[in-house]
């Protein structure tokens, strides 16, 4: 089979990656990454983040085209913003590969492991209402869990449970591949990531694993007393003015929406993913959203506004991972000073950061998750494009090594 172990945990999304069956979608952080000032107290330095000026959006336009050239995109939507500063909001390229129609500004895209960031506002939601605590044993809510005794809430939010990444399992990989528009259970993947043993003792060690937001939705769930679609819906998407933004209980797609594409196939060739069902991400990355509300949410993920400022603060302290210059806190990375996650999950890839010094945000989206030279597409253009607009703040994940089979941005992406 074509598919490599690494490339399936991609999906896990977050930090260094951000994928679902690679994630994270998220991969990493530093060696040993400082926690991050906070956004609402960071000074402000006009060097941080440049004028988005003509001759500015014009090498932006360069850079942004040479990546898909490289890496042969599809199609990307990009976001830049800062106070000040003006604005950059363009398409480039294709939805659809097959009639060669344009992408667009207003698509809705799925957003991989980004979904992880709403996840865990939601649980600390329920942290600042007293229904939940941060240090609680997941068995106190979920029952079943290796280490379950031991391993806390926020020990899995900042993916340091040790538990298996479910979509790092072979049979998951080869139940999903065989039949992609299958819909899967929370018990399911759990399931599959129980038949394995622990990796290590929790809060030993990072890992990110998607293992660890399924557990988180099903406390939201059981503490919020509510479906978790229809909790983020309506105390996260909702309270955030976000429009855009949904978490679907199957395979619809509102239009209008690109075409994703992806070599994470039983047969190793490109393929649509489309109609395939999210809900083997769930918690950790069916979430579909479009660039506006991406942009918005990437102010109100960073500075708090769901969140009392002290539950914010504990959100806010990073942990050092294998990304130099980055570190990951709870559901949520600081790259070279730009917080927030990425996203990836067959198909499609997100970025959604925020820089504090410069009220600036950066998001994008595009339609294929396929690796260029062992990079995450999304990667390839954030780093591209922070070399133009924050040059003292360039956002970079490296390039999984071929044999690093504990990389957080190496499986199914939900990242």
């Amino acid at each position: 089979m074509r598919y490599s172990h690494i490339q399936w945990r991609r999906a896990g999304v977050g930090v260094a990656a951000a994928a679902l069956l690679t994630v994270p979608a998220v991969t990493g952080s530093a060696y040993g990454a400082a926690v991050p000032p906070s956004p609402s107290v960071s000074a402000s330095s006009d060097s941080d983040f440049v004028q988005l000026s003509p001759a500015v959006a014009a090498k932006l336009d360069t850079a942004i085209k040479q990546v898909m050239s490289e890496a042969n995109v599809p199609g990307v939507m990009v976001s830049l913003s800062a106070p000040g500063k003006g604005s950059y909001v363009k398409a480039f390229g294709v939805a659809d590969k097959a009639t060669g129609a344009p992408m667009k500004q207003d698509m809705y895209m799925r957003i991989g492991s980004v979904t992880k960031t709403f996840t865990v506002t939601a649980l600390l939601e329920l942290v600042d209402q007293g229904k939940v605590g941060l240090d609680d044993p997941i068995g106190k809510y979920i029952p079943g869990v290796p280490n379950g005794d031991r391993i806390t809430l926020r020990q899995l939010a900042e993916m340091r449970s040790g538990l298996f990444n479910y979509s790092a399992d072979e049979g998951f990989v080869k139940a999903l591949l065989s039949n992609p528009t299958k819909p899967f259970t929370p018990q399911q993947l759990l399931d599959y990531a129980f038949k394995h043993p622990v990796l290590f003792q929790p809060g030993k060690d990072f890992l990110y694993c998607n293992t660890n937001l399924i557990l988180l939705g099903l406390v939201v769930e059981k503490a919020g007393g509510m479906p978790l679609d229809q909790f983020i819906e309506q105390k996260v998407v909702k309270p955030a003015g976000l429009t855009h933004t949904s978490f679907p209980t199957n395979a619809a797609f509102p239009s209008p929406h690109a075409q994703g594409y992806t070599n994470q196939t039983l047969s190793g060739k490109v393929e649509k993913t489309t109609d395939w069902d999210p809900s083997w991400g769930w918690a950790a990355g069916a979430m579909i959203s479009d660039l506006s509300d991406l942009k918005s949410w990437a102010t109100t993920l960073a500075t708090g506004t769901l969140l009392s400022p002290k539950t914010q603060a504990e959100r806010l302290k990073t942990i050092p991972t294998k990304i130099p210059h980055g570190g990951y806190g709870l559901g949520i990375f600081n790259i070279e000073g730009w917080i927030g996650h990425n996203g990836s999950l067959p198909g499609y890839e997100s970025l959604t950061v925020y820089l504090p010094e410069a009220k600036a945000t950066m998001s994008l989206v595009l339609n294929t998750d396929i690796l260029h030279n062992g990079s995450e597409p999304s990667t390839l253009f954030g780093r591209a494009i922070t070399k133009v607009v924050s040059p003292k703040h360039v956002y970079d994940i490296p390039a999984e090594e071929p044999h690093a089979s504990s990389s957080p941005s190496s499986s199914p992406s939900s990242g």
